[in-house]
């Protein structure tokens, strides 16, 4: 392990050096997120005319390090979609190109942008913008340097859409899916139809990734037929969980009010009758709000300091059961593809206390129990193919560290005749995902 984090290392710094001797290029078109058309369709077709993927713009400008331009070309597509409620939707992916480009392999890099805000998404910042929130777009020039020194090129699709819906599971799937058809059938971007692709995602990306993979046989199996992998670390599976977990949490409580708001819009709820004085203050104020915005800010935060009284268990509002259960990754199909999930387990280094009933230990946001039974769940549905790490003595943020030089290695070798690796039958027991059922 420490053999290949320090090689990791060497090529984040290569990389980095690589970001940082920034050519002299000028980015076409680069406008104030507010005000780029690029963003919007605005075609004389209605959009469900079109198919899921298929491009509906093209721009390339260069790849952006906090709005500074870099030698890698970037290639920017507005492409059909589908939206949480199955609705067309227009979004963005970015396409990046190593110096050296093979069109047979590509990386799909699932950002962990995590932002209500449809400014802070990576495309934004791949084309220059810059943004408090899309400050973690930068950070993540970490993990996409390695992959293209590697001579992957790298798709980064804006996974939460154009309306930055966050905590929308399936909608990042239908979204990553869709940017890969478009980005095989555009000829902009160097790939196409023989191009094989792996999935890679932490965090947000993690949700993403496996929504992704989960989707993709009946969704897309033109995609799924390509793919080779996933890897994914710090999975979000069952958000009722993950609302009793972070409550009170030092570093991470305040993540669940950016839930409600992201699962409010993605599904047209109103969640207002239900929210305290506080609650609506809160709602109102994270609208725009990136994960930046509330991490450590809200120590004390709980389901029933946001909702009045009569609603202070989280079941007893049918809105939100209906909706968590549509992004509960245990009642989603299994992948057909190999993954390797990482998750760390010591979430009391980032103020998550760790002795709730039926949850255990998490890394401070995600719960270790929920992804080994999802993990163990796809070995038993037919996926032997499964890889499961458990970092016991890291939190959700350092535990990004760790996993990413097996992750990396692990889609390598899925380019290749090797076999995957399977930890079925080795993974230990979790906590149940059972659907959640509302109460009177």
């Amino acid at each position: 392990m420490q053999g290949s984090t320090r090689t990791f290392s060497a090529r984040v710094a290569v990389g980095a050096l690589l970001l940082a001797t920034a050519g002299a290029v000028v980015p076409t078109g680069a406008q104030a997120a507010e005000d780029d058309p690029f963003y919007t369709y605005d075609g004389d077709r209605p959009l469900s005319s079109y198919a899921p993927g298929e491009v509906l713009d093209t721009r390339t400008s260069t790849y952006h390090v906090a709005g500074i331009p870099t030698p890698v070309t970037a290639v920017q597509l507005l492409y059909r979609s589908t939206d949480a409620q199955g609705r067309p939707a227009a979004n963005v992916t970015s396409v990046l190109k190593p110096a050296r480009q093979d069109p047979t392999k590509a990386i799909s890099y699932q950002s962990f942008y995590d932002s209500l805000d449809p400014a802070d998404s990576p495309s934004r910042s791949i084309a220059g913008d810059v943004t408090l929130g899309g400050v973690i777009n930068n950070i993540e020039s970490i993990f996409i340097a390695p992959l293209l020194l590697k001579g992957y090129t790298v798709v980064v699709p804006d996974t939460q859409g154009q309306q930055a819906d966050f905590a929308a599971g399936p909608e990042y799937g239908y979204n990553t899916l869709d940017s890969l058809r478009a980005v095989t059938h555009s000829s902009a971007t160097g790939l196409d139809e023989r191009t094989r692709t792996g999935l890679f995602g932490y965090s947000g990306g993690a949700i993403a990734t496996n929504w992704a993979a989960a989707l993709a046989p009946s969704y897309a199996p033109d995609v799924n037929k390509n793919l080779v992998g996933f890897a994914e670390g710090g999975l979000l599976v069952a958000p009722a969980h993950n609302l009793n977990y972070v409550s009170r949490s030092v570093g991470w409580a305040g993540i669940a009010g950016m839930a409600i708001v992201g699962v409010g819009r993605s599904y047209d709820i109103d969640f207002t009758p239900y929210l305290s004085d506080y609650g609506r203050s809160l709602s109102a104020k994270l609208q725009k709000a990136s994960i930046v915005n509330v991490l450590y800010q809200y120590p004390d935060l709980t389901w029933q300091k946001m909702v009045k009284p009569q609603y202070a268990y989280p079941r007893s509002v049918p809105e939100y059961v209906k909706a968590v259960n549509k992004i509960n990754l245990g009642s989603a199909p299994t992948p057909t593809i190999p993954g390797y999930i990482g998750q760390g387990a010591a979430g009391e280094l980032e103020g998550t206390s760790g002795t709730k009933p039926g949850i255990g230990r998490g890394d401070g946001v995600m719960i270790a129990g929920d992804v080994r039974t999802l993990a163990r769940q796809y070995c038993a549905s037919g996926n032997s193919r499964i890889k499961y790490t458990q970092f016991d003595l890291t939190s959700h943020i350092p535990t990004a560290a760790l996993w990413a030089p097996g992750a990396i290695r692990y889609l390598d070798d899925r380019f290749t005749t090797k076999a995957a690796p399977s930890d079925c039958g080795r993974i230990p027991a979790g906590n149940p995902l059972t659907p959640e059922t509302p109460t009177s």
